[in-house]
């Protein structure tokens, strides 16, 4: 799984922290003052299990926190359309499966590491 933001977001690196942060929705706006969007694939199990592992939390505090957020949330059926909104909304942010990524976003470091490096910390 990848990070990803939209083109004109200039975040290249975020600490797991803060991404857990912006996931649990606790974390609204961007350093820029941009309102944080966050889109989520409804089918996708391994954003699923990536979510679940950095928030440390259960697949039921998980679908809590979603039922909680959903008028907060954009949810959509698959990474191409994961991809078109983050790519079409200013402030967006997403999980996406790292072969589905295009040059249309920006991939977000975590930790410092890529997606192809040993420790990114959604894999």
């Amino acid at each position: 799984m990848a990070v990803i933001v939209d083109k004109s977001n200039l975040v290249g690196n975020l600490t797991s922290a803060h991404l857990a942060k912006i996931f649990r929705m606790e974390n609204r706006r961007w350093t820029d003052g941009r309102d944080v969007v966050v889109v989520l694939h409804s089918a996708s199990a391994g954003e699923k299990a990536t979510l679940e592992r950095l928030l440390k939390i259960s697949d039921n505090e998980w679908q809590a926190l979603v039922a909680a957020h959903k008028t907060s949330l954009k949810v959509v059926g698959s990474d191409s359309e994961v991809l078109d909104f983050v790519e079409s909304t200013a402030g967006a942010i997403g999980l996406v499966d790292m072969h589905s990524i295009n040059g249309q976003i920006n991939v977000v470091k975590v930790d410092g590491k890529l997606p192809t490096e040993a420790g990114y910390l959604p894999h």
